[in-house]
């Protein structure tokens, strides 16, 4: 049994709250694989889950953070052994599981990914669960016939850490990038990624009819609503939208005939509870052929535990700016 330090999340009499607690292993929730974390980051599934403002745990009390990676410290599973960097985004971590924001987390073995070729803890961190679901967009979308040829990828919600990640990630791939964003201020940043031509979220205004000019071949949507809605009628016959996040609202007014006169198709892209194969190929492609090549410029915050409540609410007054990560082992982690 070993003590550390944990930001720990309550939900009980004393009301819902998040700190730093001094907790054992043996109160770590079941798994076969004991891992000593070296980084993790925020996400704004994290944000909700630190400050109660959504619910995203599904049992109490839990370690926060959605993303960890780190050394293998024991192990029951004969796949793993004690030295071996591991990385685990999503898979219940911070829901049902206890999450990466401790000094040590217990996995299943069955969601436990061995770090790939290529990627160190702390690049499979920069990365995390904002570069595994943009990837994931760009897995589902090409395997659903998306291809450069059909046009310019619009990405909305571009200063976040899915929109950065998705710029560097799919002009990587070989597509050209269109980066729409409300923090056009940062827009030099944003070409620095790979982004071709950067746009005020104004150019997406409301469309005046069911079907506008088709300007993109395809999109990557964090934001939701309105912005969902104006991109439908803009995209090229046979192009895909793939969305990821809610920012701008859950509801969606539109009319039928991007699909049935264009055959737009909008794929969801859910990456917490992905199958263990999809997982698999997604790290494959972010360690080779869609490793992205700006993950210091992406980066633009690195915390320790102590100020992730500060993280939380700068994150959820939409004030942040790419990934930040938070550092949980020494100064060589990983």
């Amino acid at each position: 049994m070993t003590q550390f330090q944990a930001f720990r999340i309550h939900d009980d009499e004393h009301g819902y709250r998040g700190s730093i607690e001094q907790i054992s292993t043996d109160v770590l929730t079941p798994g076969e694989v004991l891992v000593k974390v070296a980084w993790s980051s925020v996400n704004y599934k994290d944000a909700l889950a630190g400050t109660g403002k959504g619910r995203i745990l599904r049992q109490y009390p839990l370690n926060g953070g959605i993303d960890l990676a780190g050394i293998v410290v024991q192990s029951t599973d004969p796949a793993f052994r004690e030295g071996d960097p591991v990385l685990c985004t999503g898979c219940g971590l911070s829901e049902t599981l206890d999450g990466g924001y401790a000094e040590y987390a217990r996995l299943p073995s069955q969601w436990a990914i061995p770090l790939p070729h290529g990627l160190s803890l702390r690049a499979a961190m920069q990365l995390g669960t904002a570069g595994f679901t943009a990837a994931l967009a760009l897995l589902r979308m090409e395997e659903n016939r998306q291809h450069p040829a059909l046009g310019p990828i619009a990405i909305t919600g571009a200063s976040g850490g899915v929109g950065m990640l998705g710029i560097d990630i799919f002009s990587v791939a070989g597509y050209e990038v269109h980066a729409i964003s409300g923090k056009t201020g940062h827009a030099d940043l944003l070409r620095q990624l790979g982004a071709a031509d950067v746009l005020d979220r104004s150019a997406l205004a409301p469309a005046e009819k069911p079907l506008e000019r088709a300007r993109f071949g395809g999109a990557l949507d964090n934001v939701g609503g309105t912005a969902l809605a104006s991109l439908l009628p803009r995209i090229q016959p046979y192009g895909n939208i793939a969305i990821c996040g809610n920012a701008g609202g859950i509801k969606l007014e539109t009319t039928v005939l991007p699909w049935i006169l264009r055959g737009v198709s909008v794929l969801g892209v859910a990456s917490a509870g992905m199958a263990r194969d999809i997982r698999d190929r997604v790290w494959e492609r972010l360690s080779g052929a869609w490793k992205p090549r700006h993950l210091n410029l992406i980066t633009t915050a690195v915390v320790n535990l102590e100020q992730l409540p500060a993280v939380f609410d700068t994150m959820l007054a939409g004030q942040s700016l790419g990934r930040t990560l938070v550092r949980i082992g020494g100064e060589d982690a990983g």
